[in-house]
């Protein structure tokens, strides 16, 4: 006997269908809603708790409700499978310290977010350990990348090299907010540091302090700012932005977003 589920928060710029995976759903006023089998909804359920997406923390509703085994056994299913997420750096060699562990973009994904700016200068205004500096100097871009922590920067350089594109970079150290006033470049790049404890359940500007000032500093300098942002960001603060959701590819984070791409005049 099935279910009937309804999903509510969902932001038009993230595929309702790698989001929510199996199923007939439907939706009305931004409502998803489809009849699942109870072992599928329970899935869905526990993969998307405490979730949230740009407009405010996922909420989904089962009915008839779901039965607590199955609802515990779901979440243990989930948690075994989270183990399983899209690798970092995939070269031999290169090192991480603990910040990067849990904020460096994923080798693949940064390979293929940087097409998108293929053959562009670039600035990495927070690069930390080179992760998304590496992917677009691979792409064919010229890179100015600033860090202000000189741990973190002779990481970055060390990795730039386990993967051959030093050449292409312009490492620098300090705060972006000062040096980024004499780097002219296409496209400003910001992954601002979110933490463990950013808000997960709706991330605003006011949450990302480095990214405000930057964007308040240094905005109209640049044709292009691509920001890559906490799930959780709310884009609607700026008007002319487009915003896509950026999921893991291995099998504990394929129907997850584990960020999005935000682009500003892009």
């Amino acid at each position: 006997m099935g279910v009937r589920v309804k999903v509510t928060h969902v932001p038009p710029w993230v595929s309702h269908e790698r989001l929510l995976g199996a199923g007939d759903w439907t939706s009305e006023d931004g409502v998803w809603t489809a009849a699942l089998a109870r072992p599928i909804a329970a899935d869905l359920a526990a993969r998307l708790r405490g979730i949230g997406l740009g407009y405010g923390r996922i909420d989904v509703q089962v009915t008839p409700a779901l039965k607590r085994n199955l609802v515990r056994a779901a979440r243990t299913v989930d948690a075994r499978r989270r183990r399983d997420t899209t690798p970092g750096f995939v070269r031999s060699g290169c090192r991480l310290d603990e910040e990067g562990k849990f904020s460096l973009t994923p080798d693949d994904l940064a390979k293929r977010m940087a097409a998108g700016a293929k053959g562009r200068t670039v600035v990495d205004a927070c690069c930390g350990a080179g992760g998304n500096t590496i992917g677009f100097a691979r792409a064919g871009c010229d890179v100015v990348a600033i860090e202000q922590s000189q741990n973190r920067l002779d990481l970055a350089r060390h990795n730039a090299q386990i993967y051959g594109v030093s050449q292409r970079i312009n490492f620098r150290i300090g705060d972006a907010t000062k040096l980024l006033g004499d780097v002219q470049a296409d496209i400003l790049f910001v992954d601002p540091p979110w933490g463990v404890d950013y808000d997960k359940a709706h991330c605003t500007l006011q949450g990302l302090p480095l990214l405000e000032r930057l964007l308040v500093s240094h905005r109209d300098r640049f044709s292009e700012v691509w920001i890559k942002a906490p799930p959780s960001f709310d884009p609607r603060v700026f008007e002319d932005a487009t915003t896509t959701a950026w999921f893991g590819t291995a099998p504990g984070d394929y129907r997850r977003v584990k960020f999005s791409l935000v682009k500003i005049g892009a």
